[in-house]
């Protein structure tokens, strides 16, 4: 076996480049079933196994037909980006260098790049330039780690070493969540030993923002250690928790304030959105991903932390084999739960450093305009209800003011093929959830969508 098989890369990289190619114009959706790829992917494993070409081709093959056009730019559903090229590039160095980037010793340039990143993406964010990073696999870890930092400290402060002597015996915390966080939020809480049934929820407005005066009058009625989590763009209508408020409750009673800012973080990096996420400094932690807004490919979620000596308690790891760093130099293992992991950092710091911060600004304001582009084409079709306030790249959609009509608009939608969107339930009703976040989304692509969702309406009774 050759250690540089020059014709089989060669191979992957023109079907991937003609994937890439073709993506723009694609239909979006995948047109195979489960049953017809598995008909061609599922063969025996053999003995002696298969030529290399051969088996990247029968993968190639598949591509069109059977994978989601999520890097399409017309490509709406959920809030997933595309991948800038120089991210893209990246990445695929990152495979060739093959770093496990969890220690220093092992993985230098990754474990200098993620530290560069960090400090770029505190400036972009304007948040305290001493919070520490761990670059995760996405929202799901970024919060887990974010609020094993927030265990840690609220515990810490109350004489109880969670790492040490678990959840067994500690005091009650106090986990207060908006009635509308994300479902990762949840989970996040779950994997660290908190059950769901122990969540505080507090009231939202009619656009899923917290109240602060029902947080306040929870607030009032709880002591011990207290975990507040808030929302920097909320997951149906981009809506930003009233965070300043917030957080000055969260001062108030000495509680752990946790932002989930997804994709809403970003606007941060906006001067003309970064009023939407006013006060979000004033947190204690926060959680969100690369791979949506900044375009780079999956995975790779980031959580920030203010406390650094919280983070670093509640994740760091030591073993007598490890050669970890006592000087300058970063370890990753003590900032994310991962020991082995992929240099997720290296694709963030070629895009951060290809776009500069105009670059990454245009980005969040293109999309937004985008967004707000395909609510005023909508609406002007009578049928059409716009739910909810387009600040950022959220637009949630009703038809007909029925659920079943709007639920037969999406799955026409879905199989029409120009674009793709998600159906969601908003307050008890049934929507349609169109998610801007593709660096590669043009005025046009909103146009051909916006006629695709139109025609795809069911016709009135």
């Amino acid at each position: 076996m050759k250690f540089v098989d020059e014709p089989l890369m060669d191979r992957a990289h023109r079907h991937a480049v003609d994937f890439l190619r073709a993506l723009p114009e694609r239909h979006v959706a995948p047109r195979a079933t489960h049953d017809e790829l598995m008909a061609a992917l599922n063969v025996p494993l053999g003995d002696d196994g298969e030529d290399a070409g051969s088996v990247i081709d029968a993968l190639a093959s598949q591509a069109d037909r059977g994978t989601m056009g999520s890097a399409s730019p017309r490509f709406f559903g959920f809030v997933i980006g595309g991948s800038l090229p120089v991210a893209l590039a990246t990445d695929w160095l990152t495979g060739v260098w093959d770093q496990n980037a969890g220690l220093h010793v092992a993985a230098p340039v990754p474990m200098v790049t993620e530290e560069i990143a960090r400090r770029w993406l505190l400036e972009l964010f304007d948040l305290p330039r001493e919070a520490s990073l761990g670059f995760v696999t996405g929202c799901q870890m970024a919060h887990f780690t974010c609020l094993a930092a927030a265990r840690h400290a609220v515990l810490r402060r109350a004489g109880w070493n969670v790492e040490e002597d678990g959840l067994h015996g500690a005091p009650r915390v106090n986990l207060v969540v908006s009635a509308e966080a994300h479902v990762t939020v949840d989970v996040a809480l779950r994997y660290l030993g908190f059950g769901t049934r122990s969540l505080l929820r507090v009231e939202t407005d009619e656009q899923g923002r917290m109240r602060p005066d029902r947080l306040a009058r929870l607030l009032d009625n709880v002591s011990g250690p207290t975990i507040v989590c808030a929302q920097a763009g909320n997951v149906n209508t981009g809506s930003f928790d009233p965070l300043r408020e917030i957080a000055a409750l969260a001062r108030e009673h000495d509680a752990w304030l946790h932002i989930d800012g997804a994709f809403g973080l970003w606007a941060r990096a906006s001067r003309k959105h970064a009023g939407l996420a006013d006060g979000i400094e004033l947190g204690d932690s926060w959680a969100t991903d690369a791979h949506k807004w900044l375009n780079v490919p999956y995975d790779c979620g980031i959580s920030l932390v203010r406390d650094t000596s919280a983070h670093r308690a509640s994740m760091t790891t030591a073993a007598a084999y490890l050669e970890q760093t006592t000087g300058t130099e970063r370890d990753a293992v003590d900032w994310t739960p991962e020991f082995s992991r992929r240099a997720r950092g290296l694709t963030v710091y070629a895009a951060l450093r290809h776009l500069g911060r105009r670059g990454v600004e245009d980005l969040v304001d293109r999309l937004c305009a985008r967004a707000t582009q395909m609510a005023e084409l909508l609406s002007r079709d009578p049928r059409v209800k716009i739910l909810n306030d387009v600040q950022l790249n959220q637009v949630l959609v009703r038809i007909d003011d029925d659920d079943a009509r709007t639920r037969e608009t999406v799955s026409r939608a879905q199989k029409d093929g120009t674009c793709w969107m998600a159906g969601t339930t908003w307050h008890g009703v049934a929507a349609i959830r169109i998610s801007v976040s593709n660096w590669a989304t043009s005025e046009q692509d909103i146009e051909r969508s916006a006629e695709a969702i139109l025609r795809s309406m069911p016709a009135s009774s």
